[in-house]
């Protein structure tokens, strides 16, 4: 039985990453084998998203304190792990949706993003979801296409002037 002292420092956890998340994903683990978990925790990781798990009781009463999270609270049942994301929040989606190919396991059950609720049935559309570097890309990317059609353009006018003038230059060499 956790004290009270382990139980205010992992409200004080769990405060932290609502506070700093801009999303938070809830996934039903049951029947996970610790190695599954672990294998599960090690992704989140790589992916730079914090993935815990947590008391429901724990997580309903500090969300509560927080504020901003009454759609989670029909989630907060069955044996649930949370992922936590600041910045790319369709990351946690991916990783869900691989690690279920592969092992049938976690469920997806909600995720809140900006104050949005997705349930399940939204998981494929959270997993298309393209990163912030990647939609900056896109974005220069076509910034950057007619400035290299121009430049391409000016440096194929540029050779035919070039060829012309010194087609010119030759002819009149000849007539000298």
């Amino acid at each position: 039985m956790p004290t009270l002292v382990e139980k205010k420092a992992v409200v004080e956890d769990i405060t932290a990453n609502l506070e700093q998340a801009a999303a938070i994903y809830i996934t039903n683990y049951k029947g996970m084998s610790v190695d599954e978990i672990n294998d599960l925790r090690t992704k989140f990781r790589d992916g730079e998203i914090h993935f815990k798990v947590y008391k429901n009781t724990l997580m309903k009463r500090t969300m509560e304190e927080v504020g901003g999270f009454d759609e989670l609270y029909p989630y907060l049942n069955e044996q649930n792990a949370f992922a936590f994301v600041e910045e790319d929040f369709g990351a946690p989606a991916k990783v869900l949706k691989s690690f279920f190919k592969d092992h049938g396991k976690p469920q997806f059950k909600a995720a809140l993003i900006e104050g949005d609720l997705y349930s399940e049935e939204h998981l494929d559309a959270l997993a298309s979801m393209k990163s912030k570097e990647e939609i900056i890309g896109d974005i220069l990317g076509l910034l950057t296409a007619p400035i290299r059609n121009i430049v391409g353009g000016l440096q194929a006018q540029g050779s035919n002037i070039a060829g012309a003038i010194q087609t010119i230059a030759e002819k009149g060499e000849e007539q000298s």
